[in-house]
């Protein structure tokens, strides 16, 4: 009897986030992945069961990195305006290749209502509490609204920003719009 195989589910999920970054979420499939892998369907269908458990395991992998960031900046200030500001320095110091990986999932995967959905309901709680009413308020949202415009305009390769570029905008982001009594 012949050494049974052993998947890696990091390779898979790396060939998974190839397939939709080249050819769109509609191109994820099972088969897809199997044939990108050299493996049977039915080994990969053993770590992830459907398209759903892909597209859940490319998130969650995404937003790992990104949540760490930002939990470690919310921890001594969890008020709207400090989440506010953790999200902003959580994509200003992500991953390059992270950043674009996701963007172009989210890319594709936006096509998508039920996942359109729980993108939108995500953005939400990133603002959630934030009083638009007060002078702190108007400054997080138009911080926010601008670090995710930069990242949108970078990621989904509508304006080339470089490094240098990138950075002089987050300190300008920063030094503009973030209130001095949130800076950590």
């Amino acid at each position: 009897m012949g050494r049974q195989r052993t998947i890696d589910r990091e390779k898979l999920l790396e060939a998974i986030f190839d397939i939709v970054m080249e050819q769109g979420a509609a191109a994820l499939t099972i088969d897809t992945v199997a044939k990108k892998m050299g493996i049977s369907k039915g080994g990969v269908q053993y770590c992830f069961s459907s398209k759903e458990a892909m597209i859940d395991a490319m998130f969650e992998h995404w937003e790992g990195s990104y949540e760490a960031k930002f939990n470690a900046i919310v921890e001594n200030d969890n008020s709207p305006e400090n989440r506010v500001t953790a999200h902003i320095r959580a994509i200003h110091t992500h991953d390059k290749v992270a950043f674009a990986k996701g963007a172009s999932l989210m890319a594709a995967l936006l096509q998508t209502p039920e996942y359109l959905q729980s993108t939108k309901e995500w953005y939400q709680q990133r603002l959630a509490g934030v009083d638009t009413k007060t002078e702190a308020g108007k400054r997080a949202r138009l911080a926010f609204l601008a670090a995710e415009g930069t990242f949108l305009l970078r990621y989904f390769g509508l304006m080339d920003i470089d490094d240098n570029e990138w950075q002089s905008i987050f300190e300008d982001i920063d030094s503009a719009l973030i209130s001095k009594e949130k800076r950590q």
